[in-house]
């Protein structure tokens, strides 16, 4: 069990482990899996962010390019017209931490200037070279996440042998390229990689083994929210999932996840609060 510790952002310092945080989803994308296009004016992403904000999320995580499985991916110049704009304005009108879900070094210096504090490279510093630089140099938070593949091709036929401990290995070999490159353990966030390069039976799997990855010392982020695993076992549509989420976060936090990142903030902060419960006996509250 990690012990309760903070995730240096920056200027920020954020407590992690006493109780889970919830990182809301905030996509300014025309083509997400789920919400594609309907925060895609600054107007619009402030609307939203005010709603995350009042239904419980302690983070919000700006995403503008769609990482779905299939998709293409977009120019640094195309993603940073997205989401510069509405880093800006979340920036002067909230104090919740923002971060951004991006891969590229240069959206990720530019989203730090205009005022994130955390970056979540779904490609776990592996798919740009400079990014683990740019973070050494900010002091920002990172999310390291696992992927097999790239989002356009990560579902074609991927196998594991031991999907849990294959994740545990690839993300302690990032970690280790992290440190090296100059970011401080304390800056780390490490994710198992829900949905990307996972079989169905995998990310069940991961769930239920999640405690394993606590063995690296650091918070885990769980991001189940409305995929496609749970879309295949209820048989229904993306935004009929809130239960099949509920369920899995439950699963997740009791297994060690300490960070979720969401959809559907108010009904999984209730879900969450509940698993905390459950987690820490009454003595945590």
């Amino acid at each position: 069990m990690v012990t309760p510790g903070i995730w240096r952002c920056g200027g920020r310092r954020i407590e992690w482990g006493r109780r889970t945080l919830i990182m809301g989803i905030l996509n300014i994308t025309p083509d997400s899996f789920s919400d594609g296009g309907r925060y895609f004016s600054t107007t619009a992403a402030l609307a939203e962010a005010r709603l995350l904000i009042d239904e419980g999320a302690d983070i919000l995580d700006v995403g503008g390019e769609s990482t779905r499985p299939g998709s293409e991916p977009v120019s640094a110049a195309e993603e940073m017209e997205r989401v510069l704009p509405v880093i800006a304005a979340l920036r002067q009108n909230f104090d919740c931490p923002l971060s951004v879900d991006t891969w590229k070094a240069d959206v990720a210096e530019a989203a730090l200037a205009a005022g994130a504090d955390i970056i979540n490279d779904i490609s776990g510093l592996s798919f740009d070279p400079r990014m683990a630089g740019v973070i050494a140099r900010s002091g920002a938070g990172v999310v390291i996440m696992h992927i097999r593949g790239t989002p356009r091709d990560m579902q074609k036929d991927p196998h594991y042998e031991d999907v849990t401990g294959e994740v545990g290995e690839w993300l302690a070999r990032q970690v280790e390229l992290a440190l090296a490159a100059g970011i401080r353990r304390e800056q780390i966030v490490i994710d198992p990689g829900l949905g990307f390069g996972k079989r169905l039976e995998d990310n069940f799997t991961l769930l239920r083994e999640l405690g394993r990855l606590g063995e690296l010392k650091l918070p885990i982020l769980a991001g189940p929210s409305r995929k496609s695993f749970i879309g295949r076992v209820l048989d229904l549509p993306p935004d009929d999932r809130v239960e099949g989420t509920a369920a899995a976060v439950t699963a997740a936090i009791l297994n060690g996840a300490r960070i979720v990142r969401v959809h559907d903030v108010r009904a999984i902060r209730r879900a969450a609060l509940i698993a905390d419960a459950i987690r820490s006996g009454p003595e945590g509250f």
